[in-house]
């Protein structure tokens, strides 16, 4: 049975895994300390936000957003990540991440949902194709 609910304090080593797993996607390798930070802040749920998905009480998901202000609607929530671990993919564990914080969003009367992938993850972007819509926006970035 899939289910989805806040992170507990006995998720954590199985969310680190997983975050772990999502930026070794990006190749991307995090020292102990940002993942110690990311889960105080997901604890405290203010600022940054984390919903897990669980298959028989098992975390196989997890999502992390925001929300923030907008100059041309309500404030937005923005899904900064998006992992399922391999072997629970589909199964609808992200579909269900996905509609877990659009709800979460709605409650708390937010405009829109949005995130971003690689163009290369198609495996993802079938997905997205059918729960969003492409609006064709090119992302840019400036590290710092």
């Amino acid at each position: 049975m899939l289910t989805i609910g806040r992170l507990t304090a006995a998720d954590r080593a199985a969310w680190q895994t997983l975050f772990a797993g999502y930026n070794e996607f990006y190749g991307r390798t995090m020292p102990d300390d940002f993942f110690d930070q990311a889960w105080v802040r997901f604890q405290r749920d203010e600022e940054i936000h984390a919903l897990g998905a669980y298959v028989d009480g098992r975390l196989v998901g997890i999502a992390h957003f925001l929300t923030h202000a907008s100059t041309t609607a309500p404030d937005a929530c923005y899904l900064q990540d998006l992992f399922t671990a391999p072997e629970a993919r589909g199964q609808g564990v992200a579909r269900a991440l996905i509609g877990a914080v659009t709800e979460w969003a709605r409650e708390r009367e937010c405009g829109r949902v949005y995130w971003s992938t690689h163009e290369s993850n198609a495996t993802a972007r079938r997905l997205y194709d059918q729960v969003a819509e492409n609006r064709g926006f090119i992302l840019y970035v400036i590290p710092l």
